[in-house]
């Protein structure tokens, strides 16, 4: 059992879930938790080795490279303390538009510049809950599998066809594959979310948290809002995409 945070592999783990660019520089990510690690699992990631609390932990039954560790290590380096007692390391999953397959009701969420890992993993599960086949994320700010994104998306990312790519590559494959394309941008000729037509093939657009989509998608898009009856004029960026889900979703099952 380890037992101490000077252990060259605990050393490792705690770099993984740390820094971004070395668990680039790896091709790994880090998973905590038993729901995200089954789920991992379930749509097959490649586990490399798991550090296993076993006072803790009472999920399913792991196979594989396994390091049994003590509770008090596992409190010092898992975000959640003593909570689920297992974090796994897995390969990276690459994946291009090339890799996409859409058919005539496919639903896409663009995403320009998304810049918080809270807010990724979110929209993930949102998108995920309401049937959203693809999430796209162009200029990407945010590591996919930084340790927030997984954890705020409950393990959702494993399950969602996600891809990173640039505007000018996207907008190519959208116009090419026939795509109506909805931009979230306030101007004059916005139409509140519910006149679009979702019920074809779609792509909604949301920009950053703080200055929306750049110019690059001015003109390429029909603009479109969520209607609001209070003082403010934004929401935030994920209950922004989660109500455009939902009415996605409800007018593909009318």
């Amino acid at each position: 059992m380890i037992e101490s945070l000077q252990n060259e592999k605990i050393k490792y783990l705690n770099r993984l879930i740390t820094d971004n660019r070395f668990r680039k520089k790896n091709g790994v990510f880090v998973v905590e938790g038993k729901q995200e690690n089954s789920r991992a699992l379930q749509f097959g990631f490649e586990p490399l080795e798991f550090f296993i609390a076993e006072t803790i932990y009472d999920g399913e039954e792991i196979s594989g490279k396994i390091h049994s560790i003590s509770e008090k290590i596992y409190e010092k380096i898992a975000y959640r303390g003593t909570s689920e007692g297992i974090i796994g390391i897995y390969k990276i999953k690459e994946k291009t538009l090339k890799d996409f397959i859409s058919d005539e009701t496919s639903s896409i969420i663009i995403l320009e510049s998304v810049e918080k890992p809270g807010n990724l993993g979110a929209i993930m599960r949102s998108c995920e809950a309401f049937g959203i086949d693809a999430i796209i994320v162009t200029d990407a700010k945010v590591d996919f599998y930084n340790p927030n994104v997984i954890r705020s998306s409950v393990g959702c990312i494993f399950g969602m066809n996600f891809i990173q790519t640039s505007n000018e590559e996207l907008y190519s494959y959208l116009k090419e594959n026939d795509y109506q394309i909805f931009t979230t941008m306030m101007d004059s000729h916005s139409q509140p979310i519910y006149q679009r037509n979702f019920n074809s093939k779609s792509a909604v657009l949301f920009g950053t948290e703080h200055s929306g989509l750049s110019e690059f998608w001015v003109g390429k898009g029909e603009n479109m809002l969520i209607p609001m009856s209070g003082t403010i004029d934004s929401l935030n960026l994920s209950n922004a995409v989660a109500i455009t889900c939902y009415e996605i979703m409800k007018q593909k099952t009318k």
